[in-house]
């Protein structure tokens, strides 16, 4: 998998780079590979620019070429999120058959100017995360830094 293995939890700046324990990236690859033959979504919260938790939702679209978030689900992830301690820091999705960066589809349907937006493709053997910013119609990638959990209760909603 992509990504800069060095880093210390808590030493980056929010808007350029997300650290991302080692064991919930192998999560997020395993989720999306268990949406296929469609895009998997779902939410990715934590604190500051530190991912902590994954919160897999139902993928409306049913495509392989779009996602589209269930609203029920979302709001209900957003309580888990705001109970757990944690803050929302964006949206994760895979790409079954093309490359990590966001789509045309992607880029017009980024709701949200703060979220950072988690591409995992599979269209390779060995699958390629990377994570962007979307405002306004441009796309800057954000740095991944992949580190031990600085927080032992990381991990995913227990019902996901």
């Amino acid at each position: 998998m992509s990504g800069d293995r060095s880093g210390a939890p808590g030493s980056y700046p929010y808007r350029g780079t997300l650290g991302v324990p080692p064991e919930l990236l192998d999560r997020l690859v395993a989720l999306c590979r268990d949406g296929l033959p469609n895009e998997a979504c779902g939410l990715v919260a934590g604190r500051g620019s530190e991912v902590l938790a994954l919160y897999p939702l139902t993928n409306l679209a049913q495509s392989a070429e779009r996602y589209g978030l269930d609203p029920l689900e979302q709001l209900d992830a957003y309580y888990e999120i705001v109970e757990a301690g944690l803050e929302p820091i964006g949206v994760y999705h895979s790409h079954p058959a093309t490359p990590a960066r966001p789509s045309a589809a992607d880029i017009a349907e980024a709701y949200d100017p703060e979220a950072a937006y988690v591409i995992v493709s599979l269209a390779e053997r060995e699958p390629t995360v990377r994570a962007f910013s979307i405002r306004e119609g441009g796309v800057s990638e954000l740095s991944l830094v992949i580190h031990p959990a600085a927080d032992a209760a990381a991990g995913e909603r227990k019902d996901g």
